[in-house]
């Protein structure tokens, strides 16, 4: 039985063209090579697992290399290449700082660097972990690092450049190591597969890059174990079974029952989760990606940072169109925080649920805050208009109990007596009260019920036969209008629905349609579907239509502005609404100056 070798070491990168992810680097290095342009010490900085230690035994064997290659690649034929993949090499020496950090490791290294090599033209010393040194160490190494003999050449190592001495760092031509990207990861992946005769799917190849986050080593070793637990069928299901997280149709299905403000859906698959074994910050780690992923696919510029196999970005599109922007960034803020505060928490559990249940009821939260802010912007204009500056002062009258006096809250003021006031009175008249329309929240409901019924009315309606070539006009974008809000109520969307129907579609040219809503909150559901409603009325006309967006509060106009009376019109419409007005100023032989 032969030794079996992990595919990270297996397959480990022996020439420059090989290294994965890391051009900027090698590509630097081939033409120091190529120049003689060698520095006396390399430092290579960057994350684990992304090739640092790998470049640092490739440069110091294609530098001691006696047949070149055209392209600055080591043969791997000669007697220096051979013994430095037999591991009998005496011009490269390897150092492990974290295991040797002492001060007589270091001077024992120093002492060797005065002999000159027995092959070769330079002598390689890599000290690997080089921030574990102690600074005494650092201090004897230091007139070594800045003045070596000619022949020799130091290529330290670290995942932690900060820990290192200032005056270390300006003795070393220094390399910054990136992260390996989910591509390239997934590129080199399919490579090995492929040798390995495994059956990989991409999804899951994809999965392993995002777990790995850039470190090739964790991608290789989470792929040998999940072959060996598939017996070579590497596929997406099993991937999210091994690797302990949870696949995207889970947080599809949440955040469905987030915008159903369906509570009871949401804690029972949170509950199916938890009895498979998954913690409670897995989801909210899961649930703070979904949104954001979500979020992004608003935009389509936004589209390079989906780190997405390309399977899931058209669902991911498709579902973002549903979750208005508010609603995902709200969200985003829940799910942060608590993921924030899991570990304080004594009952985990609990403490997930308050957020998926705060999650369930946000898109009730957002959509109620804005016309709370309209009420509070026309409260002020339903207030009672002051006297004119050119009219003369009321006579005296009779005082009226505060239960007499009309309130604002009513639709029509109460009848009574127009308020006056003594001139040498200690209270002063500042208002008199106008007649005002019935109050937004009653005029809501009666739209509302308008909605319904023509919901149930439109329930049947069909999309209307292509008009070739034709001028818009009301009727026809009525009628486009109403096909396209069955189209939405067909797709199951629920909640843009809703939305939809609260809007109307007014012709203002042969090619706008202006999209009128009652709150900036529908107006913002306009804007996301100005696309679809753009390609919806084009294909049906087959012409371009543009489309607009628009803001009134009261589209039909039905309700005007209160408007300021004199007193006389004043007088007049109280006496119509109340004919015992007048017998109460005869009876009290009142006069009113007009």
């Amino acid at each position: 039985m032969s030794q079996y070798l992990v595919s990270a070491r297996k397959y480990r990168p022996q020439t420059f063209d090989t290294v994965v992810g890391q051009e900027h680097i090698t590509t630097t290095l081939k033409n120091a090579i190529r120049s003689g342009h060698l520095a006396h010490a390399f430092l290579f900085c960057g994350p684990r697992g992304v090739g640092k230690t790998t470049c640092a035994r490739i440069l110091a064997k294609t530098i001691n290399c006696e047949n070149l290659s055209s392209d600055t690649e080591a043969c791997g034929t000669c007697a220096s290449c051979r013994a430095f993949q037999d591991n009998t090499s005496f011009n490269i020496f390897e150092l492990d700082a974290a295991s040797n950090n002492s001060v007589d490791d270091i001077r024992e290294l120093v002492n060797g660097v005065r002999f000159a090599p027995q092959q070769g033209c330079y002598k390689i010393y890599i000290i690997d972990e080089v921030h574990m040194l102690s600074p005494a160490a650092f201090n004897a190494f230091l007139k070594t690092l800045e003045e070596p003999p000619p022949y020799a050449i130091f290529i330290l190592a670290t995942t932690e450049k900060h820990k290192i001495l200032p005056t270390i760092l300006s003795r070393c031509q220094i390399f910054d190591f990136k992260r390996i990207t989910s591509s390239d990861t997934v590129a080199h992946l399919q490579g090995i597969a492929q040798r390995e005769g495994l059956q990989a799917e991409e999804e899951a190849l994809h999965v392993i890059a995002q777990k790995s986050e850039g470190c090739m080593r964790d991608s290789l070793s989470m792929l040998d174990r999940i072959a060996s637990f598939t017996e070579g069928v590497v596929s997406y299901a099993a991937t999210m079974e091994h690797l302990a997280m949870l696949d995207a149709d889970f947080y599809f299905g949440l955040s469905d029952a987030m915008l159903g403000q369906d509570v009871s859906d949401a804690l029972l698959r949170f509950d199916t989760v938890l009895e498979k074994g998954f913690e409670g910050n897995v989801v909210l780690e899961g649930l703070g990606t979904h949104f954001r992923n979500l979020l992004l696919c608003k935009d389509a510029r936004m589209a390079k940072l989906l780190d997405l196999p390309n399977t899931h970005k058209r669902k991911y599109h498709e579902k973002s169109l549903q979750a208005p922007p508010s609603f995902l960034l709200s969200a985003l803020n829940i799910v942060n925080d608590s993921e924030l505060h899991y570990r304080e928490a004594a009952n985990k559990r609990l403490h997930v649920e308050l957020c998926l249940i705060r999650l369930c009821y946000l898109l009730q939260a957002t959509a109620a805050q804005p016309i709370e802010a309209s009420e509070q912007k026309k409260t002020p204009e339903r207030s009672v208009q002051p006297t004119p500056s050119g009219a003369r002062p009321p006579a005296p009258a009779p005082a009226i109990s505060p239960q007499e006096k009309p309130t604002e809250t009513a639709p029509f003021p109460q009848p009574s007596l127009p308020p006056s006031t003594p001139s040498n009175s200690g209270i002063v008249a500042e208002e008199e009260p106008v007649f005002s329309t019935p109050n937004r929240q009653e005029g809501r409901r009666v739209s509302s019920g308008i909605l319904r019924n023509l919901e149930d009315r439109l329930a049947g309606a069909t999309a209307p036969e292509p008009i070739a070539g034709k001028a818009l006009n009301q009727e026809q974008l009525d009628e486009l209008f109403e096909a396209f809000c069955k189209k939405v109520q067909e797709s199951g969307r629920g909640v843009v629905y809703g939305q939809v129907r609260m809007m109307h579609a007014q012709c203002k040219a042969e090619d706008e349609a202006r999209i009128i809503s009652p709150t900036s909150l529908t107006d913002s559901y306009a804007q996301n579907l100005r696309n679809e409603l753009t390609e919806f009325f084009s294909a049906a006309l087959k012409r371009t239509i543009r489309v607009t967006t628009e803001v009134i509060a009261d589209p039909s106009g039905a309700s005007a502005q209160p408007q300021a009376l004199s007193r006389q019109e004043l007088y007049q419409a109280m006496l119509q609404k109340n004919p015992v007005l007048g017998t109460l100023k005869d009876d009290l032989n009142l006069s009113l100056d007009f």
